[in-house]
């Protein structure tokens, strides 16, 4: 058959691609298989217990499940859980912002799908913009996301080398430029795949350059605040009209409901909401049925503050901790881990590429993520590049630890034979 250049785009493979077709086929082929390469997040008990009492209580109310299953939702959103957010939201932080500043979209990706393509890319002028990473490596979803080519640009990261075989990246604004080709700035806080918390002055400072150049800066909050608070360390919330915050009620433990949410100007609201109609035609129901009650009550807090922070802090501590012990002298290093349910280990020196470690701890019933994937919009040929792998702690202790043994085994054995 004969593919249009979207479609060969977007029906080819890419980072993202290759990860969720690697985890469905070995969903199916090996059910052993240690998964540490995903972002499903971990099982917490208690906040299944909430959204299991939660969708009881929608089921045996008529009204709740007709409109949970019967009716389309408009293309923003439900309109009582929109305002739920704002207050929510305004109650908070003091935002200036109504139901009018929300949209719901189906997950995440299809949110960034949408809203990286109305900034960047051909522009009625025949010009060219693109989406600019302040912070490589960044989010692997993002690749391969935009409808043309040269899409994203990205800034290299300065590296502080820290006590204990850790190491964390900063936003280099020495070499940071933007310009007439500059759609927008993004940076994921905590960022997938390493961890970092962006300070509240690299916000700032980012924030500042998005204003002078007149372009949006958008914060995908995945992972971070004000939900669901996968953070180890201290940071302010932030959001103004010139910033787009993208949240997700997945790492929340509903990632099945593919329910995201856009807070942004009123104007981008709208835009995004006319091209939502189009690629969507409405959004899903049963995340915001779920949901709705935890941020009318503020329970949203309680349930991040007294589950899913804690859980995620103390199984990041007890991982670097089997890895500093399985690696031992190894020439490792771990990006200090700040929040996110990943680790990112860098091996200096590797003898051999991450994607073939990818492919070795794979035949050894163990799935990660190379790093080479998440280096969007770089091109050059950045050896660090290639000694990085993303590692997922969000299993249950006894199978993370196995895959944390397999894993210092394998590149144990890749230095041994170099």
């Amino acid at each position: 058959m004969k593919l249009s250049a979207f479609g060969e785009k977007f029906a080819g493979t890419s980072g993202i691609v290759e990860l969720m077709d690697d985890l469905g086929s070995a969903l199916n082929e090996n059910p052993d298989m240690i998964f540490m390469g995903g972002g499903n997040p971990g099982r917490l008990p208690e906040v299944e217990a909430i959204f299991q009492q939660r969708l009881e209580d929608v089921m045996t109310d008529p009204q709740q499940r007709h409109s949970l299953f019967g009716i389309y939702q408009s293309p923003q959103g439900d309109k009582e859980f929109r305002e739920q957010i704002a207050a929510f939201l305004k109650k908070q932080f003091g935002w200036k912002l109504s139901a009018n500043n929300i949209a719901v979209s189906n997950g995440s990706q299809s949110a960034f799908f949408v809203l990286y393509n109305m900034f960047a890319g051909t522009m009625p002028d025949g010009s060219h913009r693109s989406i600019h990473l302040p912070l490589a490596p960044e989010y692997i979803g993002y690749g391969g996301i935009g409808l043309s080519d040269s899409f994203f640009t990205a800034t290299r990261p300065s590296i502080e080398m820290l006590d204990e075989n850790l190491f964390k990246y900063h936003v280099d604004f020495s070499k940071l430029q933007l310009n007439e080709h500059t759609a927008a700035m993004c940076v994921s806080r905590p960022t997938n795949p390493t961890g970092n918390v962006l300070t509240d002055d690299e916000i700032a400072h980012l924030d500042q350059m998005a204003q002078a150049q007149n372009i949006p800066l958008i914060i995908d909050g995945a992972y971070g605040l004000p939900f669901p608070g996968i953070l180890f360390t201290e940071a302010k919330a932030h959001w103004n009209e010139n910033t787009i915050l993208a949240l997700s009620l997945s790492k929340l433990g509903l990632p099945g409901a593919r329910t995201g949410i856009i807070v942004a100007s009123e104007e981008v609201i709208r835009a995004y909401t006319n091209a939502n109609t189009v690629v969507s035609l409405a959004c899903g129901n049963l995340g915001p049925a779920l949901a709705k009650e935890l941020f009318k009550t503020g329970e949203i807090l309680s349930l991040t503050r007294d589950y899913v922070t804690p859980f995620y802090r103390e199984r990041s501590q007890q991982t670097v901790q089997w890895f500093r012990e399985s690696l031992g002298d190894l020439p490792f290093r771990i990006h200090k881990p700040e929040g996110a349910i990943f680790l990112w280990l860098w091996f200096e020196g590797l003898p051999i590429r991450s994607q073939e470690l990818y492919e070795r701890l794979k035949q050894r019933g163990v799935l990660i993520v190379p790093g080479h994937n998440f280096f969007v919009g770089m091109d050059d040929d950045w050896s660090h590049k290639h000694e990085c792998i993303r590692v997922s702690y969000a299993q249950d202790a006894e199978t993370v630890k196995r895959g944390v043994d397999i894993i210092a085994e394998e590149v144990a054995k890749a230095y041994a034979e170099a």
